[in-house]
């Protein structure tokens, strides 16, 4: 039995999104051969009313785990870690430590549950900073590809970056079953010359690797499915996620509008209702809620903050699989042959 911890009092609306989303999830793997136990973290009756309210009940695949504290999204990652020990995000985290669950899944704010697993659960021997990696989708309605870092090292050196994709390709490589993940390096250009100092350095040692190096892409080649990872610093990757999101949510916005405009479009918006709903649920950006703290001692996954039920529940399940495919593990003895044996040498 997988077993999940959830931070059920993070995000922006803490548990009315956190229990519903449990509470879907246990009724489609309810049937299932694989099962899976939800312990929902937080105050006990906050929880327990919010599971009332939805007729659910604790059972032997959802508990609860009280935990007085809860860790606010403007908070700051120093005073989540040194003055809430008993908060919501930690409690969970413990857990995994502990072994009680196998996984943590958390929407809370980005900085404290990055600080706080990093310090529960340590990092993995020759890595010195976790990197966020969720996955996006391409234009090839089969693939998508993986993207690392999105905000975690705002800051990083050629060293980082070529650690973050030595734990991208082995991600990809364990959930997507790819053998050999290609691997790009996001830059202005794809000639050599182009490019700071860090990102020319992470090309030689990329170059020079057992990685399947694709070489320089840029930023619209991100959604086409060129590579499996797509490997960049926090600050860039943060822009480039959330400019996406905005140029998704215009061209929503500007589909709507269109196809309220007069009688005429809105019929036109009825005989396309079909098309329309097939890209919306392609490129719903909930459908690719979760992303994965890579580079820890045990699985951890970041919800968007704003996320829905629907969507924490893809958070959850992304979990599950990282659990199901012993990503840590796999993890662990590539970086011991790749990245610790590269220092040794």
């Amino acid at each position: 039995m997988t077993t999940i911890a959830l931070d059920a009092m993070g995000g922006d609306h803490g548990v009315a999104t956190t229990v519903s989303a449990a509470c879907q999830l246990l009724k489609e793997t309810s049937s299932k051969d694989s099962k899976v136990k939800l312990i929902l973290v937080g105050q006990q009756d906050v929880i327990a009313d919010a599971l009332r309210k939805v007729n659910v009940n604790v059972g032997k695949y959802l508990s609860i785990q009280h935990a007085s504290e809860v860790v606010e999204m403007g908070e700051s990652p120093a005073l989540a870690l040194r003055g809430k020990k008993d908060s919501s995000m930690r409690v969970a985290i413990n857990l995994v430590k502990e072994g009680v669950a196998d996984a943590c899944v958390s929407a809370g704010n980005t900085g404290a549950l990055m600080a706080t697993s990093r310090y529960v659960l340590k990092t993995l021997p020759g890595i010195d900073r976790p990197a966020i990696c969720s996955t996006l989708p391409t234009i090839d309605p089969d693939t998508h590809t993986h993207m690392l870092d999105l905000g975690a090292n705002v800051d990083t050196s050629a060293e980082h970056l070529f650690q973050f994709a030595v734990m991208g390709s082995v991600l990809v490589a364990a959930v997507d079953d790819i053998a050999a993940p290609t691997v790009g390096l996001l830059n202005i250009g794809e000639e050599e010359m182009k490019g700071n100092e860090q990102v020319k350095q992470a090309a030689k040692l990329l170059e020079n690797s057992h990685l399947n190096y694709y070489g320089f892409v840029e930023g619209d080649d991100i959604y086409k499915g060129k590579v499996n990872v797509v490997v960049c610093d926090g600050f860039a990757g943060n822009v480039a996620l959330k400019s996406s999101e905005g140029v998704a949510k215009m061209i929503s916005h500007y589909l709507k509008k269109s196809f309220n405009k007069n009688l005429l479009t809105r019929i036109a918006g009825v005989c396309a209702s079909s098309v329309l709903k097939q890209f919306r649920d392609r490129m719903d950006p909930r459908r690719y809620n979760g992303a994965s703290l890579l580079g820890l001692r045990g699985i951890v996954v970041k919800s968007h903050g704003g996320a829905d039920a629907f969507a924490f529940k893809h958070a959850i399940k992304e979990a599950i699989i990282e659990v199901e495919k012993n990503v840590p593990q796999q993890l662990e003895k590539e970086v011991e042959d790749v990245l610790v044996g590269q220092r040794a040498g």
